[in-house]
């Protein structure tokens, strides 16, 4: 451990609670850091960021056809000390970049979901799927268990995504959804953007208003930040108009860093 330290001591620190939420994933790229060493991790959250109020017109390709779609942009401190930046897709939907815990988050507790970057089993894992899996409760896994399998051992193929309730977390469903391991030889960009689509789809169906997404492949499956933040946030304005807010919780600095960075370069051309 002490190897690594010097690299992340500005957002990090180590402590011994079994049930921390959450993890930094990038640190599995370091030769060092051990698998099990996941849930010893907990971001340390940067002071805020000041107001800013941004407003610019973009323009989208979807089904065929071009959408105009206005943008205004701001940074601010989100309700919980989180900080937080809104994109304004449409005057009744709104694309919001947060730091936070995602177990943590919700609405108002019937309408909303909350996304899991599941495996394919759907029964928990490691990083943010553990980390839901213990907030839901026992029940969540039972009701992954009765999902039917498309194939033997596999409930939720890369790109598709499935529904269940959220059990004990805050929001009231869960969306599951499987992204790509990283290789750039297999087209990950296509069953990452899949991913992204089926959830919103899925959460469509279900009549789901808020949403909010983790940064999905970004842990162990190893997708580049800025490759993945690319994917995710071209893909959430083919859904403007769909839901009231779509969320990223993200729980380390770096990716919250790149999502920020990318929306406002996506969005602002």
């Amino acid at each position: 451990m002490t190897s690594i330290t010097p690299l992340y001591s500005r957002i990090i620190r180590f402590f011994s609670a079994r049930n921390s939420t959450e993890t930094l994933h990038h640190l599995r790229r370091h030769r060092g850091f051990l698998k099990d060493h996941y849930h010893r991790v907990v971001a340390v959250q940067s002071l805020l960021r000041p107001l800013s109020v941004i407003s610019y017109p973009r323009h989208y390709s979807s089904g065929g056809a071009t959408v105009a779609v206005g943008f205004s942009t701001m940074s601010s401190g989100g309700s919980d000390g989180s900080q937080e930046v809104a994109f304004q897709l449409s005057p009744s939907s709104v694309l919001k970049i947060q730091k936070g815990d995602i177990t943590r988050w919700s609405v108002d507790g019937s309408s909303d979901a909350i996304v899991n970057p599941a495996n394919e089993k759907m029964l928990g894992g490691g990083g943010a799927d553990g980390a839901i899996h213990r907030a839901a409760g026992p029940e969540l896994r039972a009701a992954c268990y009765e999902v039917p399998e498309v194939k033997p051992g596999i409930r939720c193929p890369t790109g598709e995504a499935r529904i269940t309730p959220g059990f004990r977390l805050p929001a009231s469903h869960v969306i599951h959804t499987v992204g790509p391991i990283y290789d750039p030889d297999k087209n990950p960009e296509a069953f990452l953007r899949n991913a992204y689509r089926n959830s919103l789809r899925v959460a469509k169906e279900h009549n789901i208003q808020y949403i909010a997404f983790t940064a999905i492949s970004c842990g162990v499956y190893g997708y580049p930040y800025e490759e993945a933040a690319t994917v995710a946030i071209s893909t959430i304005p083919e859904f403007a108009g769909d839901f009231k807010e779509v969320h990223f919780v993200l729980f380390s600095d770096d990716i919250y860093d790149v999502w920020v960075k990318t929306a406002s370069q996506l969005l602002q051309k």
